[in-house]
């Protein structure tokens, strides 16, 4: 089953309405328990919504930096990974003159495949990049270690070792792309949201509904703007493969 943060826009809805039912219920439970609070019970009451929401705020703040650490982070990896196709274009330039053009071909292939992963939110197009991508991993592997082994020269084993980097940049930005704020993390945040909209439609004595409202639309537009970010492929804020695509428009 596909992971509903994947698609935050969709989850939107359903954050503001189990928050802002929470505030109603809170509300509800007020008018029909009848409870009055002496002055010594509001100021308690006060102080415990007070340190809920302050809590909150904090393991939002956390949780927003995390998101923004991963981002930049696959920001990073794409840059990695232009700069080591780059590189080796130039390096397979050492190559004798058939071995340069073949792996010039496979590194123009693989990088633009690797645009299209960047581009790419449909899983099966997705599968069938991954699975291109690793079919060209092998053949330029295999077209540079040919060289290499033949000829163990310090020329090829610089050429190799440029198509080293240029694997395992593309491996980082996959382990990059896998790493999510938890699961078990969101739940303790919702929870969390829920109990401190519960506790704010406890405390209001306003009637109209669109007061009910200011507490559960902040809090769920602010888990929405982490999960977009925390999201690779199904958010509005997404790593753009700027430096690839510089690359690929200065090839002739």
């Amino acid at each position: 089953m596909e992971n509903p943060l994947q698609h935050p826009l969709i989850v939107l809805p359903l954050w503001l309405a189990v928050l802002w039912g929470a505030s109603g219920i809170g509300h509800w439970f007020r008018k029909k328990a009848r409870i009055q609070l002496g002055d010594g019970d509001q100021e308690d009451f006060k102080f415990i919504l007070g340190g809920t929401l302050t809590l909150l705020g904090l393991i939002i703040g956390f949780t927003f930096s995390m998101a923004v650490s991963r981002y930049d982070l696959r920001k990073n990896y794409e840059e990695q990974e232009a700069n080591a196709i780059g590189t080796e274009l130039v390096r397979a330039g050492l190559l004798p003159a058939a071995d340069a053009a073949k792996v010039h071909a496979l590194l123009i292939s693989y990088l633009h495949q690797r645009i299209l992963n960047y581009h790419s939110r449909d899983p099966r197009e997705i599968h069938e990049i991954d699975l291109q991508t690793a079919q060209l991993q092998n053949q330029l592997w295999s077209a540079v270690s040919g060289p290499a082994i033949a000829q163990p020269t310090p020329v090829n084993a610089l050429v190799l070792a440029g198509m080293n980097d240029v694997l395992n940049s593309q491996g980082y930005t996959q382990a990059a792309y896998w790493n999510r704020i938890p699961p078990a993390a969101w739940l303790l945040m919702l929870l969390i949201a829920t109990a401190c909209n519960l506790l704010f439609g406890y405390s209001a004595h306003h009637k109209r509904p669109g007061v009910f409202l200011i507490l559960p639309l902040t809090v769920a537009i602010s888990l929405f703007l982490i999960a977009d970010i925390d999201s690779p492929r199904g958010g509005i804020i997404r790593v753009r493969p700027q430096n690839l695509l510089s690359l690929q428009q200065s090839l002739p």
